[in-house]
């Protein structure tokens, strides 16, 4: 299956850090978010990557254009370029991705839209490009395929932004709970979509807008509860947070494997 990345906005609330690149490019523990969550999937087995562009799009297809020299040692023999050798695997070596530039103001809806060409009429999955979670693919792509509906969202209860009392009748603080779960599901932004949900889009669709919402009304959106750990890169505070829980050894949306029992190498290096 094809995982399909929307990477394309303009992270405004994260303009520190997004005037000279895209969000998705904003790093973690040296990293781009974008590249944590393509480790996830890929962790689970799915490889097979479409990166849907827009905003400063070329700072993403120099990254995967020159991935195999900044993660790998190499030989070249200089005045014949042709002769560039790589010398040993690395942490993507069996990734396939397609760069897909989708429009500078292009919304997520159409985004997909345009980029459906490469997605060959088959069942894929498709998530922001910001959002980091200790998701279990395998589980999620499970309930999908239990419940036969054109589309599957993945929810999660956020954390309150504030701590709540609880109070007696007399106004006496009975319990103080700090930033408790809300009580209402939100969507995480992973989803996996059967071809029939290409039909409710177009070029300039908003896909948490109208065609969410006909999907539901057309009972073919079903929510895939996720009660582990999820964590979008809105602000700069966020990516403090996470960077924070990266080097600190805490981040729960690492998954996978912490050394390539090839090469010895960390391989989230």
């Amino acid at each position: 299956m094809k995982t399909v990345l929307l990477a394309g906005g303009l992270g405004t609330r994260l303009r520190e850090e997004t005037e000279y690149r895209p969000k998705p490019m904003v790093e973690i523990g040296g990293r781009p978010v974008l590249w944590h969550i393509m480790k996830l999937y890929a962790h689970h087995g799915h490889r097979d990557f479409v990166v849907c562009t827009g905003y400063k799009s070329e700072v993403i297809k120099d990254y995967f254009l020159h991935y195999e020299a900044r993660n790998s040692d190499f030989t070249v023999h200089l005045g014949d370029p042709s002769s560039l050798e790589y010398h040993g695997p690395h942490d993507a070596a069996d990734w396939n991705v397609t760069v897909a530039f989708t429009g500078d103001r292009t919304m997520t809806g159409g985004r997909l839209f345009r980029a459906s060409k490469y997605l060959s009429g088959e069942r894929f999955f498709c998530s922001y490009g910001d959002g980091l979670a200790d998701l279990d693919i395998a589980a999620l792509l499970a309930f999908h395929e239990s419940h036969g509906r054109a589309a599957t969202v993945t929810t999660v209860r956020p954390p309150s932004r504030f701590g709540v009392l609880d109070l007696g009748p007399n106004g006496e603080v009975e319990r103080f709970r700090e930033k408790p779960q809300a009580d209402g599901w939100v969507n995480a932004g992973f989803f996996v979509f059967e071809p029939a949900v290409l039909d409710y889009l177009d070029g300039d669709s908003v896909l948490e807008g109208e065609p969410l919402t006909r999907l539901a009304a057309n009972g073919q959106l079903m929510a895939y509860r996720h009660g582990g750990f999820f964590q979008p890169m809105d602000t700069h505070r966020e990516s403090l947070m996470l960077n924070d829980m990266w080097a600190n050894g805490s981040a729960p949306w690492r998954v996978w494997a912490e050394v390539d029992s090839a090469t010895g190498w960390e391989a989230l290096r």
